[in-house]
Formats: structure tokens, C-alpha cells, sequence
């Protein structure tokens, strides 16, 4: 990457998010970056495994790599750049965007493309679960249902999708025996759920594990313990403020590696997809990502 006048980009594009108007949101970005001169290609991705091969291939080349889509497509262009030593942006495209909305990232193509051009990198923590690489977080229960409910109905609206999946989540839940490592601490705990976040936001707008910062150098560890499960639409309630924390079946860990196991299947999502089987272990990779924003 060159200096800021100079840089040059590769958007890598997933033409279904938001509907599939993925390259609707790159387009005005790209037409200011190419006002200032900068070099600009845009890759509409294949699949996961080609998102991550383009991102590292741009990275590695020296492109600010711009994920352009959801936390999913944020994610893959994450892995590549990660492992190309790159520069990242984001242009949110899709449904939840939670990764972006934490970070406070602007909205308007106007200002997206100012702090493409101009933005310094900031390094970010990024989370290692089973070889594939995360900026945002791991969740291990009922969360994790509930993203198959969301990725199996996109048609839906988002905001009533991601309000809707927990509910029909909880009618088919119930806990699970977890067993738990968190830096070789070890623990066995009957639970909803269990999500080690580094963002500690999803859900659309939810900050679920509100202590965790993503350039803090730490793991935090939210276990949501066994309970009726009319307490976990209550608790889904209380998150949208933050106070679920203080509720007695919440516990909250911090550390630097995880590992997670169950006592049946349970889905490993992360930042909007299954990314893994049981036993998940989950590392914290300090300062790996580089990232404008």
C-alpha cells in the first residue's frame, strides 16, 4: 500500500448481501476513490475459500483489500489479509453489519471513500477458531441455532429475522453440557450458551458482551448458564441495553485461548456463519489485523 493519495484498491464483493446489492453499495465508493485517482478492481466472490484466496493475493500485492458485504464477507477478507500481512477496509452491504456499526465506520459513501483514501491502519485483535480466522466472535448454543434460522430465511427483512430467529431458537433449544478450557483453566457447565467474543457485538445492533473491546489483547468469555427458557427471551430483552451481564446465570471469563466442547453437536458460528464442528478451540491473534477504520 502506498501513501494515501496513492493507494490502490481491491473490493472484494459479495453480489448477494443486503439483498443483492452488494456492488450498489461499492459503486459510489468506487467512483470517489477513482475522482482521486486511485487504482480500483472489484471481485465478485465464488465462495468462502475464493473470498479468502482473492483477499490474500490483493494483500499480498500491497491493495487496501475492502470487504464489501455483511460480517460473513468481512470475515473471509479478514482471513486472506490476515495471512497476506495487508491493509483492510470495510463498505457494510449487508444485513447485520455489526463489526462495521462497532466500530463506528461511516455510512455515507462519501465518507467511506475519505476514510478509504485517508484513514490510517489501526491494528485489531482477530480470533483463530480451528484454522479459520474471525475479527468479531464465536458463539456456541442457542446463538448459534438461531444464525441457521437467519441464513436459512433471507428474504426476510433483517431487523425481523434477527428478532424472530432466537424465539423459533428457543422453542427447539434445550442446554447442553458444555466443557470449557480457558487458558487451561478447566470447567464443566450446564448452558444456553457460550460466546467468546472479541467485537462483542451481533444480532443486529446488540452489544452481547459488552466488557470486550477488539484491541484489547484479551478473549471475554460470556456463558449464559441453564435456566427456563422463558429467562432467555427476557435476557434477549435486557441485551439490547447491556444489563444481561449482571442477571446470576451469566458468568464472564477473560483469557487468551479457548476451547470448547459439548456434550451433543452444537453449532460453532462465527460473525454470521457455521464455521466449525465441536470441539471448537478458539485463539486470540493480538494486533494481527490491520484495519481502516
Amino acid at each position: 500500500m502506498t501513501g494515501p493519495q496513492g493507494r490502490s484498491f481491491t473490493a472484494v464483493v459479495n453480489p448477494i448481501s443486503g439483498g443483492g446489492h452488494g456492488f450498489e453499495h461499492w459503486q459510489p465508493v468506487a467512483e470517489r476513490l477513482l475522482a482521486a485517482g486511485a487504482t480500483v478492481r472489484a471481485i465478485p466472490t465464488q465462495s468462502r475459500e475464493h473470498a479468502v484466496t482473492v483477499a490474500r493475493q490483493a494483500a499480498e500485492r500491497g491493495d487496501v483489500v475492502v470487504a464489501v458485504g455483511g460480517d460473513g464477507m468481512v470475515r473471509d477478507v479478514a482471513d486472506g489479509v490476515v495471512r497476506g500481512e495487508g491493509t483492510m477496509g470495510m463498505v457494510p452491504a449487508g444485513r447485520g453489519n455489526d463489526l462495521a456499526w462497532r466500530l463506528g465506520l461511516p455510512e455515507d459513501p462519501a465518507g467511506l471513500a475519505r476514510l478509504l483514501l485517508e484513514g490510517e491502519p489501526r491494528a485489531f485483535d482477530v480470533l483463530d477458531v480451528n484454522g479459520v480466522i474471525a475479527p468479531g466472535n464465536v458463539y456456541i448454543g442457542i446463538d448459534s441455532l438461531a444464525t441457521q434460522i437467519i441464513n436459512a430465511n433471507r428474504r426476510l427483512p433483517a431487523l425481523l429475522v434477527y428478532r424472530l430467529a432466537p424465539v423459533r431458537a428457543i422453542l427447539r433449544w434445550r442446554a447442553a453440557g458444555y466443557t470449557l478450557d480457558v487458558d487451561g483453566e478447566r470447567r464443566e457447565v450446564r448452558a444456553h450458551t457460550v460466546v467468546v467474543a472479541n467485537s462483542g457485538a451481533y444480532g443486529h445492533g446488540l452489544r452481547i458482551v459488552p466488557p470486550a473491546e477488539p484491541d484489547d489483547g484479551r478473549l471475554d468469555v460470556m456463558v449464559v448458564g441453564d435456566g427456563p427458557r422463558h429467562q432467555v427471551v427476557s435476557f434477549m430483552g435486557e441485551a439490547k441495553k447491556g444489563t444481561h451481564t449482571a442477571r446470576p446465570e451469566v458468568t464472564l471469563l477473560t483469557g487468551t485461548s479457548v476451547t470448547v466442547d459439548a456434550d451433543r453437536p452444537v453449532p460453532v458460528c462465527a460473525d454470521g456463519d457455521e464455521v466449525a464442528t465441536l470441539p471448537a478451540r478458539i485463539t486470540l491473534l493480538p494486533g494481527a489485523l490491520k484495519l481502516l477504520a
